[in-house]
C-alpha cells in the first residue's frame, strides 16, 4: 500500500512551526511566499498521498496569505494544475487577473506555471483544550497539466473561478475527492490508477459543463485502459528522471508489462520511450541553466545530475536539442536577465 504523508507541527517548538509547515507544503503541494498573522504559533496538519498520476490531501491550517512568484516558479515548476476545495472557513485566488472568492463546499482550478496570490481566512472553532487553534479546512488535488482531457487554452477561461461542488457535477468531483483521501489506504495500486483517471474525466466533463460544451465532445476525450497505463508510466518517468538506471526495460519491470508492449504505448507520442527520457532529462537540465539560485553549479555537474555524466556527450546532445550549447544557453538567459548597464 502507499502510505500516506502525515505532516503535523505539534511537536515542533512554536517559533519553528510556521518555516516548517511551508517547507513541507513545498516538498508536497507546492513551493509559495507565505505570511501569516498566526506565524509566532502556527497551527497545520497535512495528509497527502501520491496516487501515482494524481496527488490528493487533506489541509487544514491557520490563516495565511500565499504568492507563487517568478523566483518560485524558475526554482520548481512542475507544470501542474492544483484543485483546492473549500471544506471550513474562506479562500481565495487570484491568478490571470481574476480572482475566486471560496465558501465550504465550492472549488477552483489554478496553475502552478504561472503566477497567483492565495489566502485563507479561518472560522474561529475551539476544539479542545491542547488545540485552541482557529483553522480553515480543504482538500487538495494536483495533476500533470498534460493529464486533463481538455484543450488547454479552454481550461484557462475557467483558472481563477470559482465554481460549486454543492450541486451538479461539481457535487461528484468534490465527492470522489473526499473518498480517495478518507478511504486512500483501502486502495489497491490498480485501483489508485484507475480512480485516478476517473476523477480527471469527471473534472474534465465539469468544466466543459461550465464552458457550456456539448458533453458528448468531452465524453470522445475520456481515456481507454493503455491511455491510463500511459499516465501511470509518464509519471513513473518524471518521478525518477534522476535516476542514472532508469531504462525501457526498468520501466517495463516496475508496471508488470513487455518491453515491446512499452514501445507500443509510447508510439501515438511520436517519440520512443527513450526519446522521451531524453527529452524530459534534457527540458531538467534547461530549467536548471536557467535557475539564478543554481548559477554556482557547473554546467557539467547539471548535466550529470540528470544522466548525462559524460561532459561532451551532454553538450553535443543539448546543442542538437536547442541549437545552442550548455554553457552558450546559460550565459543567453543571464544576459536577458542583467538590467542594461546605464551610461
Amino acid at each position: 500500500m502507499n502510505t500516506p504523508a502525515v505532516v503535523h507541527v505539534k511537536h515542533v517548538p512554536p517559533a519553528e512551526r510556521f518555516d516548517f509547515w511551508w517547507e513541507a507544503v513545498a516538498r508536497s503541494v507546492i513551493s509559495v511566499d507565505a505570511a501569516s498573522d498566526r506565524a509566532r504559533d502556527f497551527y497545520g496538519e497535512m495528509r497527502m498521498m501520491d496516487f501515482g498520476v494524481i496527488q490528493v490531501g487533506r489541509v487544514r491550517c491557520n490563516s495565511f496569505e500565499a504568492r507563487r512568484t517568478p523566483r518560485r516558479i524558475r526554482q520548481s515548476d512542475p507544470g501542474y494544475y492544483q484543485m483546492t476545495v473549500t471544506l471550513s472557513g474562506r479562500s481565495g485566488i487570484s491568478q490571470l487577473d481574476r480572482e475566486a472568492v471560496m465558501r465550504p463546499g465550492e472549488f477552483v482550478l489554478y496553475d502552478t506555471s504561472q503566477t497567483f496570490r492565495a489566502w485563507t481566512a479561518a472560522d474561529f472553532s475551539p476544539e479542545t483544550p491542547d488545540n485552541p487553534y482557529e483553522a480553515r479546512g480543504g482538500l487538495v488535488l494536483g495533476f500533470s497539466r498534460n493529464d486533463l482531457p481538455l484543450p488547454e487554452a479552454k481550461i484557462r477561461r475557467l483558472l481563477a473561478v470559482g465554481l460549486s461542488g454543492r450541486d451538479g457535477m461539481g457535487s461528484i468531483v468534490v465527492a470522489l475527492l473526499r473518498q480517495l483521501v478518507d478511504e486512500s489506504a483501502t486502495y489497491s495500486s490498480t485501483d489508485r490508477l484507475r480512480l485516478s483517471a476517473t476523477l480527471l474525466d469527471l473534472l474534465a466533463a465539469t468544466l466543459a459543463h461550465e464552458l457550456g460544451h456539448d458533453p458528448a465532445s468531452t465524453a470522445s476525450t475520456l481515456r481507454h485502459p493503455h491511455q491510463v497505463l500511459l499516465m501511470r508510466v509518464t509519471a513513473f518517468i518524471e518521478r525518477r528522471l534522476d535516476d542514472p538506471d532508469l531504462s525501457p526495460s526498468s520501466i517495463a519491470s516496475a508496471h508488470n508489462i513487455s518491453v515491446r508492449y512499452l514501445h507500443r504505448l509510447f508510439q501515438p507520442q511520436g517519440v520512443g520511450v527513450a526519446g522521451w527520457i531524453r527529452r524530459r532529462k534534457l527540458e531538467r537540465c534547461r530549467a536548471d541553466l536557467a535557475d539564478p539560485a543554481k548559477r554556482a553549479l557547473p554546467v557539467h555537474v547539471i548535466g550529470a545530475r540528470w544522466g548525462f555524466p559524460n561532459e561532451a556527450h551532454f553538450n553535443r546532445t543539448f546543442s542538437a536539442a536547442y541549437d545552442i550549447s550548455p554553457a552558450a544557453y546559460r550565459r543567453q538567459v543571464g544576459e536577458r536577465r542583467e538590467p542594461p548597464a546605464e551610461g
